[in-house]
């Protein structure tokens, strides 16, 4: 059984007197040592889809279909029971560090403080203990526990943010763009200790990014995203070298590989924007930024299916894919 399963998950949010699609079927699983990407530009439903793991999504927010963690439905829970899968089982990692800690406490008092309410026999000084433990893991000295947040680089705050997800020892870790507000050596080195991590525990995690090339490099697989839907999910070189998907492949060339001849003198690009939900096209979503469009893709959406290319194990929405019947 997947640590993580999404089947026909779909989330509409009732804004303006009107109910707006933001995501809408998809179908995940993700498995204990295994590392799943979620790419798309913003605006696509990667954030929507993952909220509902911890079932954080707002109020508005109305959500179909079945989320299990371990084999429990996290959309039937009572509010007792997603409070103890927080942090315990499933925990999130924010894209914004800065945002997400507390600029006057301590980072060892915020680490501590799930610690503290899941653990009944923890004390401050057991507590106090396992911060250490955690701060080490991350790769940041002990002592950095008496820090404040604004005496920590980008870099070790997004590091703070990783040891407090693991705090409590879960099983499943969401990490929501992570590196996004990062330089590009410390994006490689946090992205490092997330695979080590995923790695040595054996979590699962759930890596989302707008770039398919961090993606590529730090997942097991990516699942592509647009318009709130899958539109092509497999191994992860799989999907960034040979995109079956013409959204995928504009994805993929908005990060040219140094030294690559195909990206030296042809730079792709993908102009206008993903559709504002509530307002997604008939037929394929993508069919109007798609360079390859045909009439049937105006007309007809396409499903998402197992392509039948030599040594592919993935799954593609276009009506130019060769898929299996």
């Amino acid at each position: 059984m997947a640590l993580l399963e999404m089947r026909d998950v779909s989330v509409t949010y009732r804004t303006g007197g009107l109910d707006v699609p933001a995501v809408r079927g998809v179908t995940l699983s993700v498995d204990s040592g295994e590392t799943l990407g979620i790419a798309g530009e913003s605006g696509c439903g990667k954030s929507t889809l993952t909220s509902t793991v911890l079932r954080m999504q707002p109020k508005s927010a109305t959500v179909t279909g079945e989320v299990l963690v371990d084999g429990k439905d996290v959309t039937t829970m009572t509010w007792g029971k997603v409070r103890a899968l927080r942090w315990a089982q499933a925990s999130m990692v924010f894209q914004g560090a800065m945002h997400a800690l507390n600029p006057v406490q301590k980072i060892g008092v915020q680490i501590a403080e799930p610690i503290l309410l899941h653990d009944k026999k923890a004390t401050h000084a057991s507590a106090d203990k396992r911060v250490g433990e955690l701060l080490e893991m991350v790769g940041l000295p002990a002592r950095r526990a008496d820090a404040y947040p604004h005496q920590l680089s980008g870099g070790q705050k997004q590091r703070v943010m990783i040891a407090m997800a693991l705090a409590c020892g879960p099983q499943l870790v969401v990490a929501d763009e992570p590196t996004t507000a990062l330089d590009v050596m410390v994006q490689a080195q946090v992205l490092d200790l997330m695979a080590s991590l995923v790695k040595d525990l054996g979590l699962a995690m759930v890596l989302i990014s707008h770039d398919l090339s961090v993606l590529s490099s730090a997942c097991d697989r990516i699942a592509v995203m647009y318009a709130g839907q899958i539109v092509e999910e497999g191994p992860a070189t799989q999907v960034f070298d040979s995109p079956a998907h013409p959204y995928s492949g504009a994805l993929a060339g908005a990060f040219p590989r140094i030294g690559d001849a195909r990206f030296r003198y042809a730079p792709s690009g993908l102009p206008g924007d993903p559709p504002f939900p509530g307002e997604v096209p008939d037929g394929c979503s993508f069919h109007p930024r798609c360079p390859r469009a045909i009439d049937r893709c105006r007309a007809e959406e396409p499903a998402l299916l197992q392509l039948t290319r030599p040594g592919a194990d993935r799954r593609a929405a276009c009506h130019l894919a060769e898929v299996r019947a």
